[in-house]
């Protein structure tokens, strides 16, 4: 179900972009925004041709489809793996490791501090 709806996204996808391109272009673009009406800016009322329809419809289609694709894979996502059931359980539990017989623990090391650094003084200048 999952790979046909979204091979059906994908060549709605397509038709869309088709149709959009192959619309007119309504002209001026941003250069219209610097003064001119607000009939010009906004664009007056055309005439719906075949086009707007189709890319009403495919657009619609299109939001349809990627709800529908959104539900089923959360869906299937749903169902749970192997792996998230593993770590919904949690971490496995630990066994305690037995010391090997014979073996001493190293003692720690004491730490010591540094003496801070002499000061680098400059060589005398000659003359």
């Amino acid at each position: 179900m999952f790979g046909f709806l979204l091979v059906l996204m994908i060549l709605d996808g397509l038709l869309l972009s088709a149709v959009v391109l192959m619309q007119a272009g309504q002209g001026g673009g941003l250069a219209s925004l610097g003064g001119g009406s607000a009939s010009q800016v906004l664009g007056g009322r055309q005439a719906t041709t075949l086009l707007t329809r189709a890319t009403w419809w495919t657009g619609g289609i299109f939001m349809v489809l990627a709800l529908l694709l959104a539900l089923t894979s959360s869906r299937r996502t749903a169902g749970s793996s192997q792996l998230q059931q593993q770590l919904r359980q949690g971490p496995a539990a630990a066994t305690p490791v037995a010391p090997i017989q014979g073996t001493v623990a190293p003692a720690p090391v004491p730490s010591t501090t540094a003496p801070p650094p002499a000061p680098v003084s400059s060589p005398a200048k000659q003359p």
